[in-house]
């Protein structure tokens, strides 16, 4: 059965723009009373609301009261929303101007996270996951990513991916697992880095493959976690299996970003500590750029340069990192405009960011624009101009969210 849904006072299909590079709002196509065809949860057209209803006097009518701006719906490809407990504690220690390291000291950090969700069972996780992805979805964001990392062993990491598996199949959302064993060495691993890397590849991502729990694998690059040339022999061996690779990169300290790209990975995410080699490199590759503007104000550090990665030709794209750590918050869109307040991103390059950049950095090329033969995955803001979206920097939500047939 066709649906006809509209008429929509703005439609953004951020159709026709470049996947590479800086974008004017100039270049934003804008379909005024528009409407969206749909059959079966995919687009079949977009165009002029009453044109579509005269050409489809068959279809299903799905009316829009009142003015409304539709957009595609939002990817957020870099979450670590499978977790229990809360790091409350840690945050007030790190405003107080407490150090990582006192942090970890004291019983904190990524450790922290590992133990409490070690301590929660499967149907605890799966129940905790549903409830944040509902609310990213009602805050129109229709494809998430979601990493493990807080379990960093063979049977804990199962756990977390059984979790987000089951969690997808209740949520309406579209989710992405990816496999971050290689968060830090866990405390009670005996061995070194390199020997817990050793011990992903031979006993974890066999059973992930043979259960299809995720497609993706992640490392931490970071003096406090992996080093670079431990991480690209692991991403090589990782991709030789037939997982697809993202990099945790040049959050404090560079060198994450040149692995990301050695290894051919899909994003490089963080680069708040990127500099001019760094962002040459990632503009001259197919690696996407990934800025987390989440653990930016949740640390209160640098955002990553945003503006600089566009002007040299990167693919951008935002995510929220929310997790119980550095970005808590899960807020995708106050991030990202806050964020474009600071670096000087257009409104089209923000929406870009979140939709189908954000879709490459997952390799999916069925979403993310609103045009013939893509996913229905759409949501509206009640205003009559886009341009109220990031003015109202999070605050103004979609009124109504479309997941096509999921």
């Amino acid at each position: 059965m066709k649906k006809l849904i509209g008429p929509f006072t703005q439609i953004l299909p951020l159709t026709g723009l470049p996947f590479k590079g800086a974008v004017n709002d100039e270049h934003l196509q804008i379909i005024a009373n528009g409407g969206v065809l749909t059959e079966d949860g995919v687009i079949i057209a977009v165009d002029d609301f009453e044109k579509l209803r005269r050409n489809y006097p068959s279809a299903q009518i799905e009316e829009i009261a009142g003015d409304h701006v539709l957009l595609p719906g939002f990817v957020d490809c870099h979450t670590h929303i499978c977790f229990a407990g809360s790091r409350a504690k840690d945050y007030a220690m790190r405003n107080s101007g407490k150090s990582y390291l006192e942090i970890a000291a004291s019983g904190g950090g990524i450790w922290d996270s590992v133990t409490q969700t070690r301590a929660a069972t499967e149907a605890e996780l799966t129940h905790l996951l549903v409830q944040r992805i509902n609310r990213h979805l009602s805050e129109g964001v229709t494809t998430i990513e979601i990493k493990s990392g807080y379990g960093l062993s063979v049977a804990e990491e199962l756990k977390q991916l059984k979790a987000i598996h089951q969690a997808a199949n209740k949520a309406h959302a579209y989710i992405v697992p990816t496999c971050l064993a290689a968060h830090i060495k866990p405390n009670d691993f005996n061995g070194d880095e390199s020997e817990y890397l050793k011990y992903l590849l031979n006993d974890l991502l066999p059973k992930i493959k043979q259960h299809d729990l995720a497609g993706r694998v992640d490392i931490f690059i970071e003096q406090k976690a992996f080093n670079a040339s431990d991480a690209l022999f692991y991403l090589s061996k990782a991709k030789q299996m037939g997982f697809e690779a993202t990099v945790h990169a040049d959050q404090f300290s560079t060198g994450g970003s040149e692995v990301a790209v050695k290894a051919r990975a899909a994003s490089a995410d963080h680069l708040e500590a990127s500099g001019d080699y760094e962002i040459k490199l990632l503009a001259n590759s197919d690696t996407v750029a990934v800025t987390l503007p989440g653990a930016s104000l949740g640390l209160g550090m640098n955002y990553a340069p945003a503006r600089k990665l566009l002007d040299a030709g990167a693919c951008l794209a935002i995510a929220s990192d929310w997790n119980p750590g550095s970005a808590p918050m899960g807020d995708l869109l106050m991030q990202a405009s806050v964020m474009a307040a600071t670096e000087k991103l257009s409104t089209a390059e923000v929406f870009a960011g979140l939709t189908y950049r954000a879709a490459q950095a997952l390799k999916l090329n069925d979403r993310g624009i609103l045009t013939k033969g893509k996913l229905a995955d759409m949501q509206a803001y009640p205003c009559n101009d886009y341009r109220e979206i990031l003015y109202h920097q999070g605050k103004l939500k979609p009124a109504h969210v479309w997941t096509g047939d999921r």
